[in-house]
């Protein structure tokens, strides 16, 4: 290949399309020409803002500290993979996957976490009840975020 064959404007149109797509590779290929347009995976990391701790009134510090001294809530957490949207059904106005008190079996979908348009079940690591969801249909949700709660 020379250099008047190369086609700027198609790789400049493959890059674009990369773009718009949100693919990490696009190859065009003919009986001549070979074009392979790639850009580097993008590694999403999470960052926690500082919070103020709540001030507590002295009549409340006693309760406080009991109420931290009581167990958490048991369970295995389910934790979000991803930044996304939760969807708690297949589609619109379908019921949901799971809820509260519903037995699962491990590789059953809880829910579903859009990211980029790609629709990604998350399923249950071990068979289970839920104890909770603690998304709501249509949430933005975090890396490493809890999503469901297995008892």
């Amino acid at each position: 290949m020379t250099t008047r064959d190369f086609n700027d404007d198609l790789v400049r149109r493959m890059a674009a399309l990369l773009e718009e797509t949100g693919l990490g590779e696009i190859e065009y290929e003919t009986k001549d020409l070979k074009i392979r347009v790639a850009r580097p995976p993008v590694h999403v990391s999470a960052v926690a803002a500082p919070v103020a701790a709540p001030v507590a009134a002295p009549a409340t510090v006693a309760a406080a500290s009991a109420a931290s001294a009581a167990p958490a809530e048991s369970g295995e957490a389910v934790p979000s993979p991803m930044v996304g949207t939760a969807y708690l059904a297949a589609e619109p106005g379908a019921a949901p996957f799971v809820q509260a008190g519903s037995k699962v079996a491990k590789g059953a979908t809880l829910l579903i976490v859009e990211a980029m348009k790609v629709m990604n079940p998350i399923t249950a690591p071990r068979a289970g009840t839920v104890k909770s969801v603690l998304v709501d249909n249509g949430q933005p949700v975090e890396y490493g975020q809890t999503l469901v709660v297995l008892e």
